[in-house]
């Protein structure tokens, strides 16, 4: 009912309903981003408090980052059978729980179940193939732009909620810190029931830029819960080249920023004399840069030949990796770095999606998207497990960050390796 008289409304001023599922996506996909971000500011007060390594927490978080990925294309699944509205009322719940419950851990066993587990699953059910699957749904045009837009809700995440954590966790101590977060899930809850809509036709519209003269879907009968579906799409992707080339891509596209800076930032500034609201804040100014070079790499993809595009993301960001343990954590060599990596954090995922789009196909572009995502989170579960034992073994993050730099460098190369893809031959123009 709300949903119907809000789109009817904004018809009448021109607006299209697309943009409005377009903002309580981008806002879940937001809090998503700074659920899965938020363990890795508390990782010095929970081993100072508790006695846990930082490779113990950070095993705990290398699961949340793997089923975070792992997740991707069986959410897909999800949706089609549930539809949009209960999948990101379900995600929310289950990340205020988990972050709720975890004020309360004693062991490091309930910590695995609460932020290894159920924040893994709630977070893998809102990722990036949420975004695309709306993107797809609700937009003829603009669809590279939204899917940046949808991108950059990481940055976002990371540039209102990490400075606001920083600081409570400071003064007031680690727990209080996930109040924001349970409030943000509640909102993304009332949102999604009120608002949310599986598709255009639900509100009686079409696609935003689809044609009039386009014939309407026919209404598909609810998808079976096929959960063996995936699978067989992956051993089909199995056989394609330009497959393995976007999943290495991104498996190091998720090592050097989810699984490293994201979760090990504010300790690796720690280790260098910088206390963590500054560190904080050096994490939301790469946020704001990202903000910009996401959308921007959206609105490029639908204009230029994004194999170059990744090959400029992942060696600007290799450079910057090789760069970070010379920039002796001051003001200045922290901004150089926040603006050379931030531009790119997540400029990568325009280009991918719109690569997988058309090697694949638009109808299956989702699911191998999903695979696709889920190599990232494997790369960013190997980083945050990684960089942690690193660090507890050798007391230092500069190996982990010199590995990664020289595997963006390769993941440059690799994008350039993908074949270009095929244009269908112009129509003859009637006489």
């Amino acid at each position: 009912m709300f949903a119907s008289a809000l789109s009817n409304s904004l018809r009448r001023r021109g607006l299209h309903y697309a943009w409005v599922i377009a903002a309580v996506t981008f806002f879940a996909m937001l809090t998503t981003a700074a659920a899965l971000g938020l363990p890795g500011a508390m990782l010095k007060p929970m081993t100072k408090e508790f006695g846990w390594s930082t490779d113990e927490l950070s095993s705990v978080f290398a699961v949340r980052f793997a089923l975070f990925g792992l997740l991707g294309p069986f959410a897909a699944i999800f949706i089609a059978r549930f539809g949009l509205r209960r999948i990101m009322v379900t995600a929310a719940s289950f990340i205020a729980a988990a972050m709720v419950l975890a004020t309360g851990v004693t062991q490091l066993w309930q910590l695995f179940v609460l932020w290894g587990l159920v924040l893994g699953c709630g977070t893998g059910l809102t990722a990036l193939v949420l975004g695309a699957m709306v993107a797809s749904r609700w937009f003829t045009e603009r669809r590279g732009l939204v899917v940046g837009m949808f991108a950059a809700s990481t940055a976002t995440g990371q540039l209102i909620f990490r400075p606001v954590a920083a600081w409570m966790i400071e003064h007031l101590g680690w727990r209080y810190a996930v109040i924001p977060i349970f409030v943000a899930c509640a909102i993304v809850a009332l949102l999604a029931t009120f608002f949310m809509r599986d598709h255009p036709r639900d509100v009686g519209l079409r696609s935003y830029g689809e044609p009039e003269n386009t014939p309407p879907e026919p209404v598909a009968p609810p998808a079976r819960l096929d959960i063996l579906g995936p699978f067989k799409v992956l051993i089909e992707a199995s056989r394609n080249r330009t497959f393995w080339l976007l999943a290495g891509t991104f498996f190091i596209c998720g090592l050097s920023t989810n699984g490293l800076v994201q979760t090990h930032f504010i300790s690796l500034c720690g280790d260098n004399g910088l206390s963590p609201v500054p560190a904080a804040s050096v994490l939301s100014m790469m946020g704001a840069f990202d903000l910009v070079g996401t959308t921007l790499s959206g609105y490029l993809s639908d204009r230029y030949d994004n194999r170059k595009l990744l090959f400029w993301y992942y060696g600007l960001r290799g450079l910057s990796l090789f760069w970070l343990p010379f920039s002796t954590f001051t003001l200045y060599g922290l901004s150089v770095f926040a603006m050379f990596y931030g531009l790119d954090w997540i400029a990568t995922v325009p280009p991918t999606v719109k690569l997988a789009a058309q090697e694949f196909g638009k109808e299956r572009a989702g699911m191998i998207f999903g695979w696709v995502f889920a190599a990232h989170q494997l790369g960013a579960a190997t980083a945050a497990y990684g960089a942690g034992l690193t660090r507890t073994l050798l007391l230092t993050y500069n190996p982990a960050l010199f590995t990664a730099g020289a595997a963006c460098l390769v993941a440059s190369l690799m994008a350039i390796a993908i074949a270009r893809p095929v244009r269908p031959p112009p129509q003859p123009v009637p006489a």
